[in-house]
């Protein structure tokens, strides 16, 4: 049976992927206490990338910005493997975006607000969080976005 948070999902039209498998030597996600930090997630959907290349040059900041919503999806999925059920977040601490920009783009904080929006939505007050959101020359895969999370758990 689905829990609270995976039907706020479906009322918003999404359903939580598969576990990302990893692409080297990580896990996607380690429980800490009370703590899930997930590793970085790209936005792959089915085992793929949709999309490739530099955010300002092959990739739309509006194209980015919906990748980036699926890292967060990506990342979700990610915790609920560790802590067994997204109804036990406390709060969303901190995600961190990182960019594949092209030299001019400055639009970062636009990109990563497709995650900080989706936390949103589906948590409320418990997906406010800290945030960086940072420009980088290239991802893993030639991916345009790369996402990760930190979250509090009700309890260890």
């Amino acid at each position: 049976m689905a829990g609270a948070v995976e039907v706020q999902l479906a009322e918003l039209g999404l359903t939580l992927p598969a576990v990302v498998p990893p692409l080297a030597s990580y896990q996607p996600a380690v429980q800490t206490g009370v703590y899930v930090y997930t590793s970085g997630q790209l936005p792959m959907v089915d085992g793929k990338l949709a999309v490739t290349g530099k955010v300002g040059a092959e990739v739309t900041p509006d194209e980015a910005k919906e990748l980036a919503k699926t890292c967060a999806l990506n990342a979700l999925a990610a915790v609920k493997s560790v802590a067994g059920d997204l109804d036990r977040i406390k709060r969303v601490v901190k995600v961190v975006g990182f960019v594949a920009s092209a030299s001019d783009f400055t639009g970062q904080p636009a990109v990563i607000n497709g995650a900080s929006e989706l936390l949103g939505a589906v948590l409320g007050d418990k997906g406010v969080h800290a945030r960086s959101a940072v420009g980088v020359a290239v991802l893993p895969l030639d991916a345009p976005v790369e996402v990760e999370v930190q979250v509090e758990l009700i309890d260890a």
